[in-house]
């Protein structure tokens, strides 16, 4: 996608990435990690401010820094990385909360056609998974990179 977005850093291993969001309330610090979970290939996508005490990721706090799109165009690059890096793994997120996972469907639904050009994305609904589609509330979601 070509969208405007952050600078990002990226560790070694391309599992762990940082970067800044600029807006009214300043220089805020962001991370994205992908974490292995117990089912072979299948990455956890963990994202939200860099605690600047423990270094961690929380999840939790509103940021409103104008920037959402912004936000979530390098969320995505992070993606792109990773399966640049990793192409054959399955990539599972969800928001920390209801109102979040509803944001992330609606950029993933406003970018659907650029999306679906790369990715087979699933969504998850009543703990059941489906090809993603508009309109329509997910749970969940599920992303894993096209075959060349």
């Amino acid at each position: 996608m070509r969208l405007e977005r952050y600078e990002l850093k990226a560790e070694r291993s391309f599992m762990v990435f940082e970067f800044v969001s600029e807006g009214p309330k300043g220089k805020i610090p962001k991370l994205v990690q992908f974490g292995e979970t117990n089912l072979k290939g299948l990455y956890n996508l963990a994202f939200g401010d860099k605690d600047l005490t423990t270094g961690e990721i929380d999840d939790s706090i509103v940021s409103n820094n104008n920037d959402s799109s912004k936000v979530l165009a390098t969320v995505v690059a992070t993606v792109y990385a990773f399966t640049d890096k990793y192409p054959d793994v399955w990539i599972y997120a969800a928001g920390s909360s209801k109102s979040r996972t509803r944001l992330y469907r609606m950029g993933l639904t406003r970018h659907l056609a650029e999306i679906e050009e790369d990715f087979d994305l699933y969504g998850q609904r009543m703990g059941e998974w489906e090809s993603f589609e508009k309109g329509v509330e997910y749970e969940a979601f599920l992303v894993q990179r096209k075959k060349t």
